[in-house]
């Protein structure tokens, strides 16, 4: 898909591909890492999924310049998306920066742009540690 198509579609509708794609990054990071038992397994991955986790990942990667103008554009085009009420144990300022962190994983995976996502993601881990 084009960068044209892609920004096309909701930015809620970028949010819920990126969702998956960032999910799976998560999950082939921990199984990759270690063979444990599947309910170590999804707890662990639950603390990396949680908007608290990607809003500081996301702040991160701003803080550190690694978002290029589109990317930054697309990332506020999700935290700006209207519909988006937080759940109880989240605050609404870190939910809309996690659903832009997702926006921009499903812009980047609809649009091709598999190297940018690892790489982001790499920058997420190391940022994060």
């Amino acid at each position: 898909m084009t960068k044209d198509e892609a920004r096309q579609y909701s930015p809620l509708a970028l949010a819920f591909v990126g969702d998956a794609v960032y999910e799976q990054l998560v999950r082939d990071e921990l199984v990759c890492a270690a063979n444990m038992p599947v309910r170590k397994l999804h707890s662990l991955a639950v603390q990396k999924v949680c908007a608290e986790y990607q809003s500081a990942a996301v702040r991160a990667l701003l803080d550190a310049g690694i978002l290029n103008d589109e990317e930054q554009e697309i990332f506020k085009r999700g935290r700006n998306a209207g519909g988006v009420s937080a759940p109880k144990h989240s605050t609404v300022a870190d939910y809309r920066a996690a659903t832009g962190l997702e926006c921009l994983f499903g812009f980047l995976h609809l649009t091709g742009q598999s190297e940018r996502i690892s790489e982001l993601y790499s920058k997420i881990k190391e940022l994060k540690e």
